[in-house]
Parts: structure tokens; C-alpha cells; sequence
């Protein structure tokens, strides 16, 4: 099964789109992601990716009061990232709904923490979020504003080897700029790491995108600004779901 996944940035409570993840290029999109959230619910999305940016930052989850309402209102599947960083910011976002967690942050600087949690939570709940600019293959972290030295694959490899099930990995020149895809570095991934479920993030323009994604071995993409810019349209949507199924 291949999951279409919606991403709803959030700051301030806000719908918003940045480039490249660059806060200087903030749009607000709406102040309403409830709204939006049903709006995918009601043709047929399963799973939705909510990024709390100002946790991110600011290094704890800042958005909770969304989760909330969203897991309240609707029957979405809630993937929730952004500032979770220790034990009680896990269990507060499952307490508010969330169906899993994606970090990142934490992964990179406490990575034995990290790897406790798919053992504490379950593989089913801990995905990890590997981002980076491929120039250098470095993993970049707090909302994608510090670079590390930590090489992509050392670092799939090293939670891979423990038991990580789902990887959401983007490649950050490509995100909100609708240029396509890394397909290659995907591919490279799946070639590396076989049984992992991946996610692809950034750069989709169109269906045939996803159409190219599930070709080569990824099991489920997250999109936003193709979306939110009219491209892709809810339509497309249901005309692909029904091609594929979810």
C-alpha cells in the first residue's frame, strides 16, 4: 500500500508554507488547519503529517492545542515532529492524539535516547526524519536551521540496525520549490536499507511524481505546496487513490 500524506505546517497556530524550509519565506496558507485537515479526510487521506515549527525551534512542542482538535474532530491518522525531544513530550503527544511521532533533532544529538523509544513505543509509532542537502550528505536539524557532521547513511544505518521501521527522508533544496523529487538518493536509500518503509518528502509536482515513487520502492509520500498551490488538486487525489488504493 502507498500512503498519500498531507503535511499541515503550523506557526502560531497557523497554516503555513515556507521554501527550502527558510522561516524568512513564511505564507501563511490558512488560520483554520482543522479545516484543511477535514477537507483530506473527506476524500478518503488516512494519514496526515503535522509539523509544529515553532517547536522546532524552540526545542518542545508548541502546537498541542492543534493535535488536539484535529485528532478530536476528524479520523485522521496524526504524524506529528517538531521540538519532541524527551520522554514526557512523547507521551503528551500521544495523550493529545497523535498516532506516531517523527523526530529528528533528537535522533541526531541523543541518539541512544532515540533508539530506546522504538524499543519503549513500538517500531510502528517512531519514525525517524533524515534530512539533508545531498551536496554534502550531512543530516541538518532544529527545523532544518543547523547542519550537523553526521553523514545521511551512518545515520539510517545506525537505527536501522536497531529495529527502525519508517524513515521520512528529504532533501531540503527541493522542498516547497516543486523542482521534482530526489529520486536517485531514494533509490540509493531502498538499495541500502530494503526493508525499510520510506517516506518522501519535498519537491513533488504532480501525480506522475507519486506515480514514479511507488516505481521505485517508496511506500508513501508527503506533499504540501503542489497542494496548497492548486497543482494538485483534491481530485487528483481520488483519481490516483483509486488507481493505487490506500
Amino acid at each position: 500500500m502507498f500512503d498519500l500524506i498531507p503535511s499541515i505546517y503550523l506557526i502560531n497556530g497557523k497554516c503555513v508554507r515556507l521554501k527550502r524550509g527558510d522561516f524568512a519565506t513564511e505564507k501563511v496558507i490558512s488560520n483554520n488547519p482543522l479545516e484543511i485537515a477535514q477537507a483530506f479526510e473527506d476524500h478518503g487521506i488516512r494519514w496526515l503529517h503535522l509539523v509544529d515549527l515553532d517547536g522546532a525551534r524552540r526545542g518542545e512542542p508548541k502546537n498541542y492545542h492543534i493535535l488536539e482538535a484535529i485528532t478530536g474532530y476528524t479520523n485522521l491518522k496524526v504524524d506529528f515532529t517538531g521540538g519532541v525531544s524527551t520522554d514526557g513530550d512523547v507521551l503528551k503527544t500521544f495523550e493529545f492524539g497523535a498516532a506516531g511521532i517523527t523526530a529528528a533533532t533528537v535522533a541526531a544529538l541523543h541518539p541512544d535516547r532515540f533508539a530506546q523509544w522504538i524499543l519503549s513505543y513500538g517500531r510502528e509509532k517512531i519514525n525517524l526524519a533524515a534530512d539533508t542537502d545531498p551536496q554534502h550528505n550531512k543530516i541538518k536539524v532544529k527545523g532544518w536551521t543547523k547542519k550537523t557532521e553526521i553523514d545521511l547513511y551512518d545515520h539510517i544505518e545506525y537505527f536501522y540496525e536497531r529495529g527502525l521501521k519508517y524513515l521520512k527522508c528529504s532533501d531540503i533544496t527541493r522542498d516547497g520549490v516543486m523542482e521534482g523529487p530526489n529520486f536517485e538518493m531514494y533509490k540509493e536509500i531502498l538499495r541500502r536499507f530494503p526493508n525499510i518503509r520510506l517516506a518522501a518528502n519535498g519537491g513533488v509536482r504532480n501525480i506522475d511524481d507519486f506515480k514514479k515513487l511507488v516505481d521505485i520502492g517508496v511506500t508513501a509520500v508527503v506533499f504540501g505546496r503542489a497542494f496548497y498551490e492548486n497543482i494538485i488538486t483534491l481530485q487528483d487525489l481520488d483519481k490516483f487513490m483509486a488507481e493505487y488504493g490506500q
